[in-house]
């Protein structure tokens, strides 16, 4: 997009001011001007009317409107009346008689054609009769009627009353005079007008022009020069200096917080870069934590394929680059299967650090012949030896006797888990849960129970699934989990997990994940033959 310079914008500015500049002016001086003409020649008229009036008698009006006759004195005022008609501007100077509803002229001037003689009667002209009864009035008031004659132009017309000896009103003597060259010298003195305010505007615009390329236009320039130059000057030792910008003014002060701006933009920058590097720096640490941890976790499927007995699948999606969840799975010995899913408190390195304590405990105290119950309880001496972070592990372990069946479990504060028997869908099976793992010295873990047969699934996870929360603040809730798992009891292991974390995406749709994820699915196929 192409844009205005400031300089045009100032030009622009200018002759548009100068547009209504002009017009107000021209206007106003016009007016004025034309009011005064008026007035000039309104003065002239009633001067005229005034003389009229004051030199006719006016005791011998009547005499000459009823009989008609002219005499010497009939004459002299006719001469009179012609004489001020050949020497001024006057296009009409009569006297006549005014009656209810007509006039009857006694003098008018004859020098032009159109003059009325004496007795000749004449209907009023519209609101000529309502003019008349104003002048009637005791001290009647000079007001000057303007009108436009095709013949004669703009006319001013005055009228003034004639008194006889008694002094009664008896006639109106009517002066029309001619304002010639009104229009003309009108629009001469507005062009005049016109000319002087275009000069005055035009040299005001020249020396504002000036004035603005040196205190403003070029300030502004090299600020912009400066800004452009600035992202390149960055990396040099080349600093905008305020003082090259002195105006005194608001743009010396706009260069004074420019130079504080380049100033602080380069501050800010070093101290991004030795953030950005430190991030970096965590960032990669992160990335090696999520490594090491993903390592730490049974990640090879099948992880036993000799073994038919069983078929083991398990799945952990951290909220952040670490997470605090973790599963596990081990031959105890060459007849039992251990499983493990645990959850620690809270989210990122200090809970992946707390779980690589737990699962390494979990894992040394599980033993052949161990009771599950004797695992958690010494476990949780241990964590609560060193748990200044006041951190807890929620877990569930249950070891698989792959010859009888046998599962034993035990449940330190976890999630209840889901079991299909052999040809029906998931449900879930509730078990007593303890209290969690290092949250409270001297707690005593009790083992449970239960006969699976070759054919059973059982599905275990961490609340990160149940609580999975869409943008509306719902849950995912056991009963959808029991919905999709029994939707999908003939799934083996490996199928089954990702259908679960695939419906749990789709509700909870663009909202971030708060929680880790982790899932274990474990199928007894067959006994072990002993």
């Amino acid at each position: 997009m192409k844009r205005k310079k400031i300089a045009r914008k100032v030009v622009v500015g200018f002759c548009e001011l100068a547009v209504v500049l002009i017009a107000c002016i021209s206007l106003a001086v016009g007016v004025r001007y034309c009011n005064g003409e008026i007035q000039d020649y309104g003065e002239q008229a009633f001067s005229y009317a005034r003389t009229a009036a004051e030199y006719i008698d006016g005791d011998r009006i009547p005499a000459y409107v009823e009989t008609g006759e002219q005499d010497a004195y009939y004459r002299q005022i006719q001469d009179f009346f012609n004489a001020a008609q050949l020497q001024s501007d006057l296009k009409y100077y009569y006297v006549f008689v005014p009656y209810e509803d007509e006039l009857v002229y006694v003098w008018d001037a004859d020098n032009y054609e159109g003059a009325c003689p004496l007795g000749y009667h004449e209907a009023y002209m519209e609101g000529g009769k309502e003019v008349l009864e104003q002048i009637y009035r005791p001290n009647p008031p000079e007001n000057i009627k303007i009108t436009r004659d095709e013949n004669y132009g703009y006319i001013a017309s005055a009228f003034s009353p004639i008194f006889n000896s008694a002094g009664e009103p008896v006639a109106v003597v009517g002066v029309d005079l001619s304002m010639p060259g009104i229009e003309r010298d009108f629009f001469r003195f507005i062009i005049a007008v016109v000319i002087s305010v275009v000069a005055v505007i035009f040299v005001s615009m020249c020396v504002f022009y000036v004035f603005a390329k040196e205190k403003v236009i070029g300030p502004i320039k090299t600020l912009n020069f400066a800004a452009k130059e600035m992202v390149g000057n960055l990396e040099t030792e080349k600093r905008f200096r305020a003082d090259v910008v002195s105006t005194g003014d608001e743009i010396e002060e706009l260069a004074q917080s420019f130079e504080y701006m380049d100033a602080e933009v380069r501050a800010y920058i070093s101290e991004l870069t030795s953030v950005t590097a430190e991030k970096e720096r965590i960032g990669a640490e992160l990335n090696v934590a999520t490594n090491i941890q993903a390592s730490m976790l049974p990640r090879i499927f099948p992880p036993f394929p000799d073994r038919k007995e069983f078929e083991i699948y398990a799945s952990m999606n951290p909220a952040k680059e670490v997470g605090g969840d973790f599963y596990d799975f081990f031959m105890v010995d060459e007849r039992h299967l251990a499983i493990v899913v645990a959850d620690v408190s809270g989210k990122g390195v200090p809970a992946a650090l707390f779980m690589v304590i737990g699962k390494t405990l979990i894992k040394d105290h599980t033993q052949p012949g161990t009771d599950l119950g004797t695992v958690f309880t010494q476990v949780n001496e241990l964590l609560c030896e060193s748990n200044s972070e006041e951190m807890f592990i929620t877990a569930f372990e249950g070891v698989l006797d792959l010859a009888t069946g046998e599962f034993t479990f035990v449940n330190a504060g976890h999630e209840t888990p889901f079991i299909a028997r052999a040809g029906e869908p998931y449900q879930p099976h509730k078990i007593k849960a303890g209290f969690v793992l290092a949250g409270m010295e001297g707690m005593r873990y009790k083992a449970g129970s239960m006969q699976l047969l070759p054919g059973d699934k059982i599905f275990q996870y961490t609340d990160g699934v149940t609580e999975a929360t869409n943008k509306d603040n719902e849950l995912y809730g056991m009963e959808r989990l029991g919905a999709v798992l029994a939707g999908n009891t003939d799934k083996t292991p490996e199928e089954l997990l990702p259908i679960v974390k695939e419906d749990i995406d789709a509700f909870v749709g663009e909202a971030p994940q708060f929680d880790d994820i982790t899932m274990l699915c474990l199928a007894y196929r067959e006994r072990m033959e002993l």
